[in-house]
């Protein structure tokens, strides 16, 4: 057993002095320094493309009917005005008869941006898609009581 661990430190100390026969001094191996390497370029990050903003709404090119379903005299005329003052085609005003809730702008849906902007032009918050007998290549404006105009 003796003479296995004196071959085994033989063998240490000659791979330790890369066998060069002189005792106590180590040899130093120098390893190459790793280069540098280039950093991978950073991934491309696409943004999809935003969408194409609609048209603005072309307020001469729209056609609008006002009526007045509340006790208010005039009302649909007066308001038919306002709206013509702010550009919009007004083609007719009267009285509506049947039950409204509050004041709304109705519209088809292929009007309904132009609908918002009237809504916002006379102040009536409330929008509903068009119902029969109203027409479909048009807004249709039932002012209530409640329009302060």
């Amino acid at each position: 057993m003796l003479s296995i661990v004196a071959v085994a430190a033989a063998g240490f100390a000659f791979v330790a002095t890369n066998g060069s026969g002189e005792e106590g001094t180590l040899q130093t191996v120098s390893r190459p320094q790793p280069t540098p390497t280039e950093t991978a370029p950073a991934p491309v990050v696409r943004k999809p493309k935003p969408k194409p903003k609609p048209p603005a709404v072309d307020r001469g090119k729209v056609y609008v009917e006002v009526y007045n379903n509340s006790g208010i005299k005039g009302l649909a005329g007066t308001t038919a005005g306002r709206a013509t003052g702010a550009g919009w085609q007004v083609v007719g005003s009267d009285n509506w008869y049947g039950t409204i809730p509050s004041s709304t702008v109705y519209y088809p849906a292929k009007l309904e941006r132009a609908a918002k902007l009237l809504g916002k032009d006379l102040g009536v918050a409330r929008l509903k898609p068009a119902i029969d007998p109203m027409r479909l290549d048009r807004l249709t404006v039932i002012l209530t009581a409640d329009y302060a105009g």
